[in-house]
C-alpha cells in the first residue's frame, strides 16, 4: 500500500507532504517514510497496530492468525468478535453495534477486504527501526485519549519508546477522527504547526 501512496503523492506534488495515517493507515505511513522519506515533511501515525513491537508478540501473532482462519472458515461475524476481543480488553459487541442498523453492502465489502487482505500484512508488519530512527524528526506517534490499555495504544507507545519520541494524545478513541472530528482536527493542526 505504501507504494500506491508513493505514486499518488508523486502524481500530485513535488513537495514533501504531510501524511496522517490511523491504524492500518499508520502502518502504511511508516512503510512510506521508511522507503521514501524525501516525499514526506511529517507523518502522524495514530495508533499503528505493530504487534511485533510488544513483548507478547508471539501470542498476538497466533491470535491474528486465528482471526484470519476463523474468517476463512466461519465468515466475518465470528472473526470480528475475536478481533474486537483482541484489540479492546473491554470489548462489548452489543455496545459496539447498539447505535447502528444492519451493515450496508459497502461495510460488508470493506470488512471482507480488511480481513482477507489487510489484517495480516498490517498487524504482522515489522518496522525497520534503524531507518525510522534516521527520520524520527518527521514522525509523530499518536494515541487516542480513550484507548488506554487497548492493543493499538500499546503498540503506538512501544513504537514511540523504540524511537525515543513522545506520545501525542489525540481526542477520542481509536477512530477519534470519526467520534470527535473537531477536537481531533484541532489537535492535528496544533501538531502539524510545529512541523512547518
Amino acid at each position: 500500500m505504501a507504494d500506491d501512496v508513493h505514486r499518488v503523492l508523486g502524481a500530485v506534488t513535488s513537495e514533501p507532504a504531510y501524511v496522517l495515517g490511523s491504524s492500518g493507515g499508520a502502518v502504511t505511513a511508516i512503510a512510506l517514510v521508511t522507503a521514501h522519506p524525501e516525499q514526506l515533511r511529517a507523518i502522524v501515525t495514530h495508533e499503528p497496530p505493530l504487534i511485533e513491537l510488544l513483548p507478547d508478540a508471539e501470542q498476538l501473532q497466533a491470535k491474528t492468525e486465528d482471526i484470519y482462519d476463523t474468517f476463512r472458515r466461519d465468515g466475518q461475524g465470528p472473526a470480528w468478535l475475536k478481533f474486537g476481543r483482541l484489540v479492546a480488553p473491554d470489548f462489548d459487541p452489543g455496545e459496539m453495534f447498539a447505535n447502528q442498523g444492519p451493515p450496508s453492502a459497502e461495510m460488508i465489502a470493506n470488512g471482507e477486504r480488511m480481513l482477507a487482505h489487510s489484517l495480516r500484512p498490517t498487524s504482522l508488519y515489522r518496522p525497520d527501526l534503524a531507518a525510522l530512527r534516521a527520520v524520527s524528526d518527521r514522525i509523530v506517534v499518536g494515541v487516542g485519549a480513550d484507548t488506554a490499555g487497548q492493543l493499538a495504544n500499546r503498540t503506538a507507545r512501544a513504537l514511540a519508546a523504540r524511537l525515543d519520541l513522545p506520545v501525542v494524545e489525540f481526542p477520542g478513541h481509536h477512530e477519534g477522527f470519526v467520534s470527535d472530528p473537531e477536537p481531533f482536527a484541532a489537535k492535528l493542526v496544533e501538531v502539524l504547526q510545529t512541523r512547518v
